[in-house]
């Protein structure tokens, strides 16, 4: 006899089995990565690298979406109200974790709304001065900090990576500078080139190209490790100011309650796309550092950011509106 209860339980297999058939054809069609930047920055940049790469592993086509403004904010909207279904996912740069930390508001949850799928690459935050800066050490601008109390520092704006960088080394070294924010990247770094502002943090695949012309001076590396496109630049800790990693990372998120399996089919391909050594060789020449976490690995790290971003933004009044 067939009970509302066997009916019940049937909808709720067919159901199941509809959704494992769905993941194991995975993808039968284009599939969306949308950029929360624009075309041609660091941001774009892994997005395009692994476009065509990726569509070849999958038979379907990779199609990149700009959705700038707003640090991303646009950007994770759209993803966190997309279906999970793994058709649309978010190159995000960590500025989706430390918005949590400045924003009093977002239209999301960062934590709960968002699966982390990949964490694909890093470029260290290096800390700058122009060409004809009077500074060659760490230690050389502190102490003319120290001198002149309120020393400019550029930052490419409000809540940025390189704010926190600047934040987060100010208290280290105990000085008291003035945060000059800028509207992006490149104006910033212009005018640490021109002279008219003495240092800045910025991200390395953003001031690469300055840096090899020789207009900015690398003073230190604000990530762990040195790099191999900027030889005989100390790290932060080498140079005496021990700073946490401020390193700005790129990687794929999804829409929450992405199924594992896609989660992890997207994480094993493009883990071994960043094997290729054509692939990696690009990114090292453009200044980043290959990460390759998996989904876990990938979460801790955004878990602990916005914890450690929320004591920084409240200890140093960083808010954005």
């Amino acid at each position: 006899m067939i009970t509302r209860r066997t009916m019940a339980f049937a909808t709720v297999g067919i159901a199941a089995a509809t959704s494992a058939r769905a993941q194991d054809a995975w993808p039968s069609k284009p599939v969306r990565l949308i950029i929360g930047y624009p075309a041609g920055g660091p941001t774009d940049f892994g997005g395009r690298l692994l476009q065509d790469p990726l569509g070849r592993a999958w038979g379907q086509p990779l199609v990149i979406e700009n959705r700038a403004g707003a640090s991303q904010v646009i950007a994770s909207e759209a993803v966190a109200r997309s279906p999970a279904d793994g058709y649309t996912i978010f190159l995000a740069a960590s500025t989706h974790a430390s918005n949590a930390a400045v924003y009093a508001r977002l239209p999301y949850d960062t934590l709960n709304d968002f699966t982390p799928i990949v964490n694909i690459y890093a470029s260290p935050t290096v800390l700058f001065v122009g060409k004809d800066s009077p500074y060659r050490t760490v230690a050389q601008l502190v102490d003319a900090a120290k001198r002149d109390p309120g020393m400019a520092f550029a930052s490419s704006g409000n809540g940025s990576s390189g704010h926190f960088a600047l934040e987060i080394f100010r208290r280290k070294a105990g000085i008291e500078v003035t945060h000059v924010a800028f509207r992006g990247g490149a104006p910033a770094l212009q005018e640490v080139v021109a002279g008219r502002v003495p240092a800045t943090f910025s991200t390395l695949s953003g001031a690469i190209g300055l840096a090899r012309e020789g207009a900015l001076r690398p003073l230190a590396i604000g990530g762990p490790e040195r790099v191999e496109v900027l030889p005989g630049i100390p790290t932060m800790a080498e140079a005496g100011f021990e700073i946490p990693d401020t390193s700005p990372w790129y990687g794929f998120i999804g829409p929450k309650g992405l199924p594992r399996p896609i989660v992890d089919r997207i994480s094993r391909d493009v883990i071994a796309q960043l094997r290729d050594v054509a692939i990696a060789r690009r990114i090292v020449d453009t200044g980043g550092v290959i990460l390759a976490e998996g989904p876990d690995e990938f979460g801790a790290r955004i878990r602990r950011e916005i914890a450690e971003n929320v004591v920084v933004a409240r200890e140093s009044g960083i808010r954005v509106e």
